[in-house]
């Protein structure tokens, strides 16, 4: 059987200008992840529309497409392509489940939620002839998944091609997230076994990982468990975490240290604990925000902070006092987004029930653009506001602010190479991506976060601390 599987680009991807390294970060997973289901004897072949043009060539026995909101059109003009030349078609993904009616009519079949337990079922009955058109995930399990298929992955593409997922979901419920979409009908937050996860930690070279679980700490037992089996590695590791999880966790993230991490992504998402009661964000409350950086900054660990505006008690001075609090916190990097009401989640509900939906154009969808109306200012000055919060977090000299803010050179020196490296250097990004050096650039990131050793930032402390009482000593006064 001939099979291609096609993650097609999202629309804020394919800029005429330049293109942005987060979009060349990480391979495919779930594709790699279905195609360890196909037999040996089948032809496979994944095209990842970010860091290569598609060869929409040919005509596959099987065509499968993971589609999200912003790439949902593209990812219909390709199927319909395919279906015209007689490919049977298959489509899934975020989008798909959320508009399954949608996304039936450009497809010969459609997955709705994971596809663990569906793609197995499918790839037995389109093998007989007789495919369904609708294939519902009921039983949510990763025991027993075959390991993924990363001979298919061009690694040369990517900054990170060590990317790895070991849990589906996340324990929490916030309005404006599209899990609870996605996983509804089933448990919405699941793990592999310890060993599995561990297996594949061992399968992948060089040092560094990406964890691309929405939250790697959702689980303590499984997560003090992973930790404790990968120390001793000599790994370096980045994943996504809680505020809750940095300051209740006992323990946990001191494990996780000491087992690699070295940068780790927060959902701070707003200042203000009536917008988290809103969006039923509620592991962010009664939090110390400040507490948890202190606590990150201290282990040696980098953050890469998440903040969403537009939410109803925002008003236009929410950016400025948003961008001031992250630097004056030393935040490395951060990460800015529109709140966005994605179909099948409580929010797009809530807000459409209010008529204050006023785009349907999914292409506008990608946490850029205002496609509904704020309660205190405009959509156009949301817009501007959002705009203003990326140019000013990363001006040269919030930069150098920021990394005043953690007191030792040696991590404002981190901080600001990785701050700078991330933004500031956008053309050059898009050069290294075009000629498709993506990951000839890995080494340096490595570089940046071995800088990242606790013991080093023990050291610093140490120092600093005998600096101080040396220079009590000096001023006190002589008896």
């Amino acid at each position: 059987m001939n099979v291609k599987m096609i993650l097609p680009a999202l629309t804020e991807a394919t800029s005429a200008f330049w293109r942005p390294i987060k979009y060349s970060l990480f391979p495919p997973l779930g594709l790699a992840t279905l195609a360890a289901y196909l037999r040996d004897d089948d032809h496979v072949e994944i095209q990842d529309e970010h860091v290569e043009r598609l060869d929409l060539d040919g005509t596959p026995d099987l065509v499968v497409i993971q589609v999200y909101i912003t790439s949902a059109y593209r990812a219909y003009r390709i199927a319909d392509h395919y279906r015209a030349k007689g490919a049977h078609v298959a489509l899934g993904g975020l989008h798909v489940t959320s508009l399954p009616e949608e996304a039936a009519g450009h497809a010969d079949t459609i997955f709705l939620g994971p596809g663990e337990d569906t793609w197995p079922a499918f790839l037995a009955d389109f093998r007989r002839g007789c495919a369904g058109r609708v294939y519902q995930s009921r039983v949510r399990t990763l025991a027993g998944i075959p390991p993924i298929r990363r001979d298919l992955i061009k690694r040369r593409l990517y900054l990170v091609p060590n990317s790895i997922v070991v849990s589906r979901g996340c324990p929490h419920v916030c309005d404006f997230c599209y899990k609870e979409a996605f996983f509804e009908g089933g448990r919405s937050f699941y793990t592999q076994t310890v060993d599995a996860a561990l297996a594949e930690i061992e399968r992948l070279p060089g040092r560094h990982l990406y964890f691309l679980d929405d939250h790697l700490f959702g689980d303590r037992r499984f997560a003090t468990a992973l930790f404790d089996g990968m120390r001793g590695m000599g790994r370096l590791w980045q994943a996504a975490g809680t505020v809750n999880a940095v300051v209740s966790s006992s323990g946990l993230l001191e494990a996780a240290v000491d087992s690699g991490l070295r940068s780790l992504f927060v959902g701070f998402e707003t200042l203000d604990h009536r917008n988290l009661l809103e969006q039923r964000k509620y592991q962010n409350l009664r939090r110390d925000y400040g507490d948890a950086i202190r606590r990150l900054h201290d282990l040696g660990v980098m953050i890469n902070g998440s903040f969403v505006f537009g939410m109803d008690n925002d008003d236009a001075s929410v950016f400025g006092q948003t961008v001031d609090w992250a630097i004056d916190h030393g935040i490395e990097t951060a990460t800015f987004h529109i709140l966005t009401p994605y179909p099948g989640t409580a929010l797009h509900r809530r807000l459409e029930a209010q008529g204050r939906i006023v785009v349907h154009n999914w292409d506008r969808y990608d946490t850029r653009h205002a496609v509904f109306r704020p309660a205190r200012m405009s959509g156009e000055e949301l817009e501007r506001g959002y705009r203003r919060a990326y140019r000013d977090f990363y001006r040269w000299r919030s930069i150098a602010r920021g990394a005043c803010a953690h007191g030792d050179v040696v991590a404002g020196l981190r901080h600001a190479a990785y701050a700078a490296g991330w933004k500031k250097f956008e053309p050059l990004w898009d050069l290294i991506i075009r000629a498709k050096r993506a990951g000839m650039m890995l080494p340096v990131l490595e570089m940046v976060l071995a800088e990242n050793q606790p013991q080093q930032r023990e050291h610093a402390k140490r120092r600093k601390r005998l600096i101080t009482q040396a220079a009590r000593v000096d001023a006190a006064p002589l008896r």
